[in-house]
């Protein structure tokens, strides 16, 4: 019940960060980092659209640009229309032509009305903020005025503002189509240059959507230099077959550096772009129609929040790597959602999700770790009941903690040892007083095994089973086993006498040790299982330390002859054994050689 409860708290925090985080868009700057990257994917540039370029190059030939007289442009309009069956569609003039300068302007005049093409720029002046977030974290402002071409040059040309939208982070993601001057509606230049365009090709003009504050995300098209890009002076020059202009729309602006018209886009990089390629892209999104709005946050943070919490439960059920996998195909799946719905009209948050699922993925990780950490300390702790406590710890450092399920043919040592006159004496004694004795000579033969790297198998009354090399490898086993042995044996000793002044009764000790091999493993049934070992060599060693008088060891012929230079010994002779037909040579131990 503990644990259901957990689970449901854990998958409840998952929604609820989901939901929480996506409404209030906390990671504002990670979620543009992301949205930058996968809503302003190229799609590849409008060939139609070409750009002019007031370049170095051009103010190399001609000057810095504060200098000029507006017969230059006067001249680059009147050589791209020279060609009557050559002229482009429309002219642009990103540049604020305001004021008078020269003699100049009306020639700009007199081209421009001559050409009947030709949309030039005004610049909105803003005022005090009136800004609102909207959790995208943009600055609104009020206009308070404009900076108007020249009237000559108005009367003959459109006009539209040459304005973008910085958000917060100085990017220009969003346009303001149409901005409120004085009870009349201002238009950007680039939808006044599409409304021209439309005209001219007999279309009707695309609506826009806008949000609560008048505002559309751009889908940019190219990045900073994919536009198609000729230098002004170049034209002029004559190097330019005008020809290649027909038809095109054409925008003219600055492309140096030094102007300080360049701006950071979404998909730039390190990269910035000219204001005149940001009119291209904008102008592009209006002919092919694809500008987007900030979706609703709070539908997106309930259907986000819903999956979020259904996965992590579905984490909880799944091995890690199948969870990676449906977290990993989760992602991809809402990244493929959210990019159609921007390339639809709707732009949302999109790192909320993600993050939270990698955050839920590697949760369960630790947990499993915690879980798998803990289990194995549970099942080294029971081994220690059974290992001497130093093999259970190398086990753990090492992590080798393989036994086979079933059983396996193992070589192994076997050791039973059991209590002479245990019998007559718990007759003869209260219950308590037996069970003290008892407990003193299992923590003796316990400690015994356990000091010499055994493995306890079992108790069973007043006798006990050890195997070594069992069910871990165990080097020098055999030795090892005897050891054991005798030092059961040697501590009998001292147990007598203290038996003897507690009790006036004494109690000795009788062990048999053979080796060979044995089925080890799970020995039983569903219900209930031992592991624990069987065969011949358990059998002989059972009969061995039947035949083995009070503080003897008896030993096989078979152990003997691998410890024979390490152990000395009292030859007993061949003895018959219960259930073996043929007798086994038995060997009394006196003493080892450490």
């Amino acid at each position: 019940m503990k644990n259901k409860i957990q689970v449901i708290a854990e998958t409840l925090v998952a929604g609820l960060l989901v939901f929480l985080l996506t409404i209030s868009n906390l990671l504002s700057s990670l979620d543009y980092i992301a949205r930058d990257k996968l809503y302003q994917m190229p799609r590849g540039i409008d060939s139609k659209i070409k750009i002019i370029g007031i370049d170095e190059k051009t103010m190399e030939k001609l000057g810095p640009i504060q200098t000029w007289s507006r017969e230059n442009y006067a001249l680059l309009l009147n050589k791209l229309n020279e060609n009557n069956d050559a002229k482009p569609a429309l002219v642009g003039f990103d540049i604020i032509f305001s004021g008078r300068v020269d003699e100049g302007d009306e020639l700009l005049t007199e081209a421009a009305a001559k050409s009947g093409n030709v949309v030039v720029v005004n610049h909105l002046i803003y005022g005090k903020k009136i800004a609102k977030d909207n959790n995208e974290l943009i600055v609104y402002q009020e206009v308070e005025g404009t900076e108007e071409p020249y009237d000559s040059l108005k009367a003959v040309c459109k006009t539209g503002f040459s304005n973008v939208a910085e958000d917060s982070d100085g990017v220009v993601r969003r346009i303001i189509p149409v901005e409120k001057y004085q009870s009349s509606d201002e238009k950007m230049f680039s939808r006044i240059l599409y409304e021209e365009y439309c005209r001219i090709t007999g279309t009707s003009p695309k609506s826009v959507p806008v949000d609560e504050f008048g505002l559309s995300l751009i889908n940019y098209s190219g990045k900073p230099g994919d536009y198609e890009y000729i230098s002004m002076s170049d034209v002029l020059d004559g190097k330019i077959d005008t020809r290649a202009f027909k038809d095109s729309i054409i925008l003219v602006g600055a492309y140096a550096p030094g102007m300080q018209d360049n701006f950071k886009v979404p998909n730039g990089g390190s990269r910035q772009m000219y204001g005149v390629e940001i009119h291209a892209n904008i102008l592009q999104a209006y002919i092919q129609g694809r500008f987007a709005i900030t979706g609703n946050p709070y539908l997106l943070a309930i259907i986000t929040a819903v999956a979020a919490m259904l996965l992590y439960l579905l984490f909880r059920k799944l091995k890690l790597w199948q969870s990676l996998i449906v977290m990993l195909a989760a992602i991809v799946i809402e990244v493929v959602v959210l990019v159609n719905l921007n390339n639809r009209g709707f732009a949302f948050n999109i790192i909320y999700f993600p993050l939270i699922l990698l955050l839920s993925y590697v949760y369960s990780i630790v947990m499993v770790y915690l879980l798998e950490k803990a289990r194995k300390k549970k099942v080294l702790n029971a081994f220690k009941k059974y290992v001497a406590p130093e093999i259970v710890e190398e086990i753990s450092k090492s992590g080798e903690f393989n036994v086979k399920v079933g059983g396996e043919n193992r070589d192994i040592a076997v050791l039973f040892v059991d209590i002479r006159g245990f019998t007559t004496m718990s007759e003869a004694l209260e219950p308590e007083q037996v069970v003290e004795i008892l407990n003193e000579y299992l923590t003796l033969t316990t400690n015994a095994i356990f000091k010499n790297k055994g493995t306890l198998d079992k108790f069973v009354g007043d006798c006990t089973m050890a195997v070594f090399n069992s069910p871990f490898d165990l080097p020098d086993y055999e030795f090892k086993s005897v050891c054991a042995a005798m030092d059961i044996v040697n501590g009998g000793k001292a147990l007598e006498k203290t038996l003897m002044e507690k009790y006036g009764r004494t109690v000795g000790f009788g062990v048999g040790v053979n080796v060979g091999p044995a089925v080890v493993g799970n020995i039983g049934c569903d219900f209930r299982m031992d592991f624990t070992a069987i065969g011949d060599t358990v059998n002989t060693a059972a009969r061995l330390e039947a035949n083995a008088k009070k503080s003897q060891v008896l030993i096989s012929d078979v152990l003997y002859e691998r410890l024979k230079d390490r152990i000395e010994v009292n030859p007993i002779g061949e003895i018959p054994l219960k259930g073996k037909s043929k007798g086994v040579f038995v060997y009394e131990v006196t003493e080892v050689h450490e």
